[in-house]
């Protein structure tokens, strides 16, 4: 297995991004972040790429999200504050089919880089679920509005407002995912996807993809620091953040009481 903390591989008109970092069921740091980013922007222009999959290493998860770790930052000031947190609107404004090959945890932003894929395969084994105000992540802004696109909104709510986890199975009957196989079968499933997408005109494609995009077009507007500057300005000094974070790391039950 390479040592960087994002592989990617082209094969047979199929681009292949894995997040590399198992350690940390595959959680995100901001250099690994914008290493995602750079790599789908070179997919989506390649013209040896016809469908791009998104996935992690090993069969424990596919990304659970910001690491803690990095979230928490140094200083006084969350790694949060420091990435452009967009490549869930890029995976929306790439022209190719990006297809999500869940090999298990899908938890946090890792679930929205799911339902943000234009198709979403799962191993039966795959959990998926949201952590913002479990760890005082603010998470917020057109990534948490898509759910309610994908889901309806009082499923979204459920999802974001309670951070339940969902089976692969309860993912499917909500319309989060379109296909749950076991996971000796994922990659033959995902391949099946990728198949049946390489054998369609690529230029219909993009114009159906970008109709879909201006349906989402009205939520896009806002990012989660511009939500964030709204709600709460001061958030990242009031110390709520680095509760819930340093609550996770020392797995004890956050208390935001004085935060109400």
């Amino acid at each position: 297995m390479s040592d960087k903390e994002v592989i990617y591989e082209v094969k047979d008109f199929v681009a292949t991004i894995t997040m590399n970092r198992p350690k940390t069921l595959n959680a995100f740091t901001g250099d690994s972040y914008n290493e995602m980013k750079s790599l789908l922007a070179r997919a989506s222009s390649d013209p040896e790429v016809g469908v791009i999959v998104l996935t992690g290493v090993g069969e424990r998860a596919f990304c659970v999200g910001g690491d803690i770790n990095w979230e928490k930052g140094e200083g006084g000031k969350s790694g949060l504050e420091t990435v452009e947190l967009n490549f869930h609107r890029q995976i929306a404004e790439c022209p190719k089919p990006v297809i999500a090959r869940v090999n298990g945890y899908a938890i946090g932003a890792g679930n929205i880089i799911a339902y943000f894929c234009d198709f979403t395969i799962a191993a039966e084994h795959a959990i998926f679920g949201q952590n913002g105000p479990r760890v005082g992540s603010p998470a917020s802004g057109y990534p948490v509005a898509q759910a309610a696109n994908v889901l309806g909104h009082k499923r979204a709510r459920e999802m974001w407002m309670l951070c339940r986890r969902y089976t692969a199975q309860q993912a499917l009957e909500w319309g989060l995912v379109n296909s749950v196989v076991p996971m000796a079968k994922l990659d033959e499933e995902v391949r099946k996807y990728c198949d049946e997408l390489l054998a369609l005109s690529p230029t219909c494609l993009k114009v159906v993809k970008r109709s879909f995009y201006y349906h989402m077009r009205p939520i896009l507007d806002k990012d989660m620091m511009d939500v964030v500057q709204e709600v709460a300005p001061n958030y990242f000094s009031t110390g709520e953040q680095k509760e819930g974070a340093s609550a996770f790391l020392e797995k004890r039950k956050p208390d935001f009481s004085k935060f109400r």
